[in-house]
């Protein structure tokens, strides 16, 4: 299992560090509208974040995600990611 930290640098910009079998930094933004589609009173951004790497993580490995993206990109690649946040 993968350990996710995740650090906020301002409102709309994550830093992610996992360490897996090798440790890999990330930068993700995300828009405040599209946050809010997934955001409630017990979901932060930075909850929202993590809980985007560990489906992330169930699909590849931390070394196949990219380095710097916006989380609305997830669904481009894996069109359930969007079903699956809204069931956080």
């Amino acid at each position: 299992m993968a350990n996710i930290t995740v650090n906020e640098i301002n409102q709309q910009t994550f830093r992610v560090t996992v360490v897996a079998n090798s440790t890999t930094e990330h930068e993700v933004s995300v828009e405040p509208a599209y946050a809010s589609k997934f955001c409630h009173e017990k979901l932060t951004t930075a909850q929202l974040v993590e809980k985007s790497f560990e489906f992330l993580l169930a699909r590849e490995s931390n070394t196949s995600i990219l380095r710097r993206f916006d989380l609305s990109v997830i669904s481009r690649y894996f069109p359930e990611y969007e079903s699956e946040m809204a069931k956080v």
